[in-house]
């Protein structure tokens, strides 16, 4: 990970003193990097360890930061990991004609690994991403959103890097179809899950623990996992003043609806959707050689059930 951080401060360089300046404001708030450590994790599950596996490590990363400068942008949100987001200190310009430059420079790096496997698995992430973006955007302030829409918008937008990244780290490692197709699956669930406890914590977190704004889901007008089952397990009366939040995309009776998600029982339910991702994931782990790293793969799935941040 390491090298993987050296490799995007390298490549983050430019002769625009703002877009250096941007892209470093990003990178240097931190963040999990569950998704260069996820294909490094699978290279290391499947013996893989050549030099491909830092610089795709970085690609995604880099795909990953891009996306987050346009989703701050298009949610105006204001706080992310704890810190001011780009679009807040920078204005909204800046942050997208960045995000565009992250976008094109992975593009260049991923070229240099020579495979037309590599950049096919890449594309098609990227696009499947800028679908489910929106997706999302389609679907604010629609309370009638069900969990398979909810689903089909996570999964797209999250999950499929997740995927891609997990997929990477075989097809780097020249394995087979099935076992391809089980580090996909890997990474499908493990973003699914991942998001889902995501949002989870947007009503059962602390906001100097998570970085970000409770609440900032339903102001932008989400109807996510935990809003859904509270309006489905809830009475008449809850379940309107939930749907008028989401319509509105007000956050006036948030703590009122805080304690419908909680008494309703929908964070149980958000819960357990999330548990059978995580087992999915798991499951699919288990088909991959016995190893530290593999190891690794079984134990971030079921560490995602109790992540607070």
């Amino acid at each position: 990970m390491h090298e993987v951080d050296e490799i995007i401060g390298r490549r983050l360089a430019s002769s625009v003193p703002l877009v250096a300046r941007i892209s470093q404001h990003i990178i240097a708030a931190g963040g999990k990097r569950l998704r260069p450590a996820l294909l490094l994790m699978v290279c290391g599950a499947l013996g893989y360890g050549g030099p491909h596996r830092c610089s795709l490590a970085a690609v995604v990363e880099l795909i990953h930061t891009a996306t987050l400068l346009h989703d701050d942008v298009v949610d105006a949100s204001t706080l992310r990991r704890g810190r001011p987001t780009a679009n807040e200190t920078f204005g909204n310009p800046a942050s997208v004609l960045v995000g565009d430059f992250l976008h094109t420079r992975s593009f260049q790096m991923m070229v240099e690994a020579g495979s037309m496997r590599i950049m096919e698995i890449l594309s098609e992430a990227t696009n499947v991403i800028a679908e489910g973006e929106v997706l999302q955007l389609m679907s604010m302030h629609d309370a009638s959103l069900d969990e398979a829409g909810y689903l089909r918008v996570i999964r797209s937008k999250t999950a499929k890097l997740f995927e891609a990244s997990a997929r990477l780290g075989a097809v780097l490692a020249q394995s087979g179809p099935e076992i391809e197709d089980a580090c996909a699956a890997y990474g499908q669930a493990l973003g699914t899950a991942f998001q889902i406890i995501d949002d989870v914590l947007d009503y059962d977190g602390d906001a100097a623990e998570m970085g970000k704004n409770l609440g900032d889901d339903l102001r932008e007008g989400k109807s996510t996992l935990p809003l859904i089952a509270a309006m489905e397990r809830g009475s008449p009366g809850q379940a309107l003043i939930v749907r008028q939040a989401i319509e509105q995309g007000s956050t006036e009776r948030l703590a009122e609806i805080v304690g419908i998600v909680r008494t309703t029982g929908a964070l149980e339910v958000t819960r357990a959707a999330a548990f059978s991702e995580a087992r999915r994931a798991m499951a699919a782990a288990e088909q991959l050689p016995p190893n530290a790293h593999s190891k690794a793969l079984l134990e971030l799935a079921a560490q995602l059930l109790t992540r607070r941040t």
